[in-house]
């Protein structure tokens, strides 16, 4: 999975990982915003890196937790989702609206090895400052620069650049 090969998602290993990760999120997600804090005990256990003062909203989800590394202020709506099955890397003072989905997993395209759960994990990085609104969608491989701004529901297939706008599905600059 880390290597960025086709490998399956099926395995008994990889599920104790997801349930693990699960776990943490349900906590997470359940538990009184008092005591829940800015990213939750469990989350912050669980992730790759966490800054202190990044914020996590519930509800939450995440596949494993370890490969999500947050800067400093970054900031998570309701609703996030980030399938980690490789490093997601969140810039400092970055926000991510309401309902923004990152995908790692890029699922084979033959029918037969994608029934086996064959796929493969590609890395999204995203820069300090940048903006990206509710309901967008990242795809695997991702990176976008500082700065940048994605519309509220694009679909994210392709880099952008530092300080791009973009907009629309798929995504361009505007």
């Amino acid at each position: 999975m880390a290597s960025g090969n086709w490998y399956s998602c099926l395995s008994d290993d990889l599920e104790a990982l997801r349930e693990i990760a699960r776990r943490a999120v349900h906590q997470h997600n359940t538990m009184a915003p008092d005591d829940r804090g800015r990213c939750g005990p469990l989350l912050t256990a669980l992730f790759g890196g966490i800054a202190d003062d990044a914020m996590i909203e519930a509800p939450f989800h995440c596949s494993y937790g370890f490969n999500t590394h947050l800067r400093s202020a970054a900031y998570l709506n309701a609703g996030c989702v980030i399938l980690d099955s490789a490093p997601v890397r969140i810039g400092a003072n970055t926000m991510l609206g309401p309902g923004v989905h990152i995908y790692c997993a890029d699922h084979h395209r033959d029918v037969v090895k994608r029934r086996q759960g064959i796929e493969r994990a590609l890395p999204v990085t995203i820069g300090a400052d940048v903006w990206i609104g509710g309901g967008a969608i990242i795809l695997p491989g991702v990176a976008i620069g500082d700065g940048a701004i994605v519309a509220a529901g694009a679909v994210v297939t392709r880099d952008v650049a530092s300080c791009e706008r973009v907009a629309g599905v798929p995504a361009k600059g505007i």
